[in-house]
């Protein structure tokens, strides 16, 4: 029994030894936080908000992608400040993704980029992303950029998050030129 004892006490020590020469020998990575960057990046001017037309045509042109496809899907657009201009839940779409497609759209009006730079953030390690007020971790959500300033986003929810990005984009091709 000792030598039991002895020998289970001689592995664990050899498996210590062996994790710390690991930790010792592998290079610290560098925090990509720490990158300053020349210019202000998604640095958008903020502009007068949608109107009730132009986003409802937003809207139109989002929902005519979806049903090209069969997707059933809730699409969103918000004004420059992150506000509800329009809104529409086609037949069929989940119920769950009404909130999802209104919060889509605010967080890329109030962030001023898509949501699938929180998305791909996320992904490769910067978890801090979750922590800011507002943002969701879902493509789907594209602002709206007319005359050079950000007038709005569009926000969809419902397929995967490649199906909502791919409506969406469509959408907002009516403003983005």
């Amino acid at each position: 029994m000792p030598i039991r004892i002895f020998i289970i006490a001689l592995l664990a020590a050899a498996l210590l030894a062996v994790g710390e020469s690991r930790a010792q020998q592998t290079p610290a990575q560098p925090n990509p936080l720490d990158v300053v960057p020349e210019k202000m990046p998604f640095d958008i001017p903020y502009g007068p908000g949608i109107s009730a037309e132009e986003a409802n045509a937003v809207i139109q042109a989002a929902a005519a992608e979806a049903k090209k496809h069969d997707w059933k899907l809730n699409i969103a657009v918000v004004d420059s400040g992150g506000n509800l201009v329009a809104f529409e839940r086609m037949d069929g779409a989940q119920l769950a993704s009404i909130a999802i497609s209104e919060h889509k759209a605010r967080a890329a009006a109030i962030f001023r980029r898509e949501t699938k730079v929180f998305e791909n953030g996320i992904q490769s390690g910067l978890n801090y992303v979750l922590s800011l007020d507002g943002v969701i971790g879902s493509r789907g959500g594209i602002p709206l950029v007319a005359g050079g300033k950000l007038i709005g986003a569009i926000g969809c929810s419902g397929g995967t998050g490649s199906q909502d990005e791919v409506a969406a984009k469509a959408g907002a091709a009516l403003v983005n030129k």
